[in-house]
C-alpha cells in the first residue's frame, strides 16, 4: 500500500466520526436549548470528532474489522455524551 492509499484509508475511516461530530455540535444548541458551556462550536466539533475517532478505533480493535453497526452506534452515543458534557447539560 502506497502513502496515498494509506491517507485515503485513514481519511475514509475518520470521515463518519468527523461528520457526526460536526453535525452534533451544530444541532445540539437547538435541541438542548440554552448553552451553559463556554466552549465554541468549533471546539465542540473537534472534541466530538476526536471522541468519535477513538470510539471507531476501539470498535476496529474489538471486532477486528471496520464498519460494524455496533461501532457506529457507539460513535453516536459517545458523540452525544461528549456534547452533553461540553454544554454542561447536567446542570
Amino acid at each position: 500500500m502506497g502513502p496515498l492509499d494509506l491517507i485515503n484509508h485513514l481519511l475514509n475511516f475518520a470521515a463518519p466520526a468527523v461528520f457526526v461530530g460536526v453535525f452534533v455540535a451544530l444541532l445540539a444548541p437547538w435541541v438542548l436549548g440554552r448553552d451553559r458551556g463556554n466552549t465554541s462550536t468549533v471546539v465542540r466539533a473537534a472534541v466530538n470528532s476526536g471522541v468519535g475517532v477513538v470510539v471507531l478505533a476501539a470498535g476496529l480493535w474489538f471486532f477486528g474489522n471496520d464498519g460494524k453497526m455496533a461501532s457506529y452506534l457507539a460513535l453516536v452515543v459517545a458523540s452525544a455524551a461528549s456534547q452533553f458534557w461540553l454544554m454542561q447539560g447536567y446542570r
